[in-house]
């Protein structure tokens, strides 16, 4: 058993640069820890928001390339605990915007309201948010970055046992650490290292069928912006699509898929794509008000993952803790990725302040309650919507419509309808959505929930206007 003199600052490696490992970091590092942060793909190439897009290659994460949006529940954290990361971003190029901006002018909702900034945001690119996060904490004292190393595997005391006490790596370099922490996101792999321990595998649960996404970037010549949607997500016969806002005049437009409708592959084309997209008014002119700066980038292996690392009420290993995608993921869909993993970063540092690290075994069952209380309920309602959401469009393949029992999709259904035609409704659904509070806090408002199924029943399955699976079809050529 290693021991240290108390006044010597406690040290961590976090696995993993990307969002939430620079978050962790730099909470902790507010916390006096030192921190090692490790990343297996280069360090971005600087030249401002464009040279990390254009030269900037993560082969370790598929999604880098991808749309994504920091919703305001992570700006709000950035705001109030990592400033630096704040002017780093708006440095780069991000911008703000309203997540009920396209909302506002729509007669039933009645312009803005007191308290509408807290739907504020910054948008930017993947790339350029890692920029500006790893800016950040290159500036952080407490923290070292390195890039280009890989982690092999997961060292503990005499070679076996329940405690993990460093790592090693691709160059057989040993780290000790008091504590690690995979940020490695959705495929890592420090389950499998710590089978390779002898240790037990955590609870895994992966849904055999996700979805698909094809996205495509735009930039303006002059910098401006599409007209936001009333909503940035459109529920659709067949599909999603999603508006992402992005930095320095550039956005994004993905088309969300079932991963089951074989249909739908023919969106990889750019022709079908843009011929698709024309037939969704609300969404048609983030299509067509700038010049495309991409082709259609698709991606796959979006199902829904969780891991547990307690079992039978232990961990399976001390002074190990995975956080954001590396613990559990969500549909992409929603946008919540960035934002779980930062709120779960935060999570965690709260349980360093509040346990410490001289019992691991209770920081392990601690941070396990913690993140069962509050994110796995997020996580598991995500998994929840993917399964009836896929049975939706099974059913539209076939041309049966989906019906269900359960109350919390059927609910789901009618808030989706109701949220443009009440005010006190799209705010509930904006701090939801926006990751600012759980369905219940959003929902406590005296007669809301009458008011949502007021609203919604009997009206159509999708509220926006959208062509039938047939017109979609043959716009795709997949007739």
């Amino acid at each position: 058993m290693r021991t240290r003199n108390s006044d010597q600052a406690r040290t961590v490696v976090v696995l993993g640069g990307g969002p939430t490992g620079l978050t962790v970091a730099m909470l902790l590092a507010a916390e006096g820890v030192r921190v090692t942060v490790l990343d297996r793909d280069v360090a971005d190439p600087g030249g401002g928001a464009e040279g990390v897009w254009d030269r900037w290659r993560r082969p370790g994460v598929n999604q880098f390339r991808h749309p994504h949006i920091m919703l305001p529940g992570a700006y709000r954290l950035l705001v109030g605990e990592l400033p630096r990361a704040v002017v780093e971003l708006k440095a780069l190029g991000a911008v703000s915007h309203n997540m009920l901006g396209g909302a506002f002018d729509l007669p039933a909702i009645g312009g803005r309201r007191a308290g509408d900034e807290r739907f504020e945001t910054l948008s930017a690119r993947r790339p350029v948010i890692e920029a500006g996060l790893g800016k950040a904490a290159a500036e952080t004292a407490g923290i070292t970055v390195r890039r280009g190393t890989s982690v092999v595997g997961l060292l503990s005391e005499g070679g076996q046992g329940t405690r993990v006490i460093g790592v090693r790596t691709g160059g057989g370099q040993v780290i000790d650490a008091d504590l690690v922490v995979d940020a490695l996101g959705r495929n890592s792999p420090v389950a499998a290292m710590l089978t390779d321990l002898g240790l037990t595998a955590p609870v895994q649960q992966r849904d055999e069928v996700g979805f698909l996404a094809y996205s495509r970037y735009f930039r303006s010549p002059d910098g401006s912006m599409p007209a936001q949607a009333p909503w940035p997500l459109e529920h659709h016969n067949s599909l999603g699509i999603t508006s992402v806002p992005g930095d320095a005049g550039t956005w994004s437009l993905a088309l969300f898929v079932s991963g089951r409708d074989r249909a739908m592959r023919g969106l990889s084309d750019p022709a079908a794509w843009q011929r698709a997209v024309a037939l969704y008014p609300d969404m048609a002119h983030w299509a067509t008000y700038g010049e495309p700066i991409t082709g259609v980038l698709a991606m796959a292996g979006m199902e829904s993952r969780y891991r547990r690392f307690v079992v039978d009420g232990r961990p399976v290993a001390t002074g190990l803790l995975s956080i954001g995608d590396a613990w559990a993921t969500t549909n992409p869909t929603f946008g919540m990725g960035i934002t779980m993993g930062m709120t779960h970063a935060a999570l965690l540092r709260d349980v360093v302040r509040e346990v410490g690290f001289e019992d691991l075994e209770k920081l392990a069952l601690r941070f396990d309650e913690v993140t069962e209380a509050t994110l796995a309920p997020v996580q598991q309602a995500s998994a929840a919507w993917d399964r009836h959401r896929i049975a939706q469009i099974d059913g539209e393949i076939n041309g049966v419509p989906y019906e269900t029992d359960d109350q919390d999709w059927n609910f789901r259904q009618a808030i989706e309808v109701a949220k443009l035609l009440d005010p006190g409704v799209l705010r509930a659904f904006g701090e939801v959505g926006s990751m600012l509070s759980s369905p219940e806090q959003a929902l406590a408002t005296p007669g809301l929930v009458d008011r949502i199924v007021e609203l919604g029943a009997g009206a159509a399955l999708y509220p926006s206007t959208g062509p039938s699976r047939t017109a979609l079809l043959a716009a795709i050529g997949a007739e």
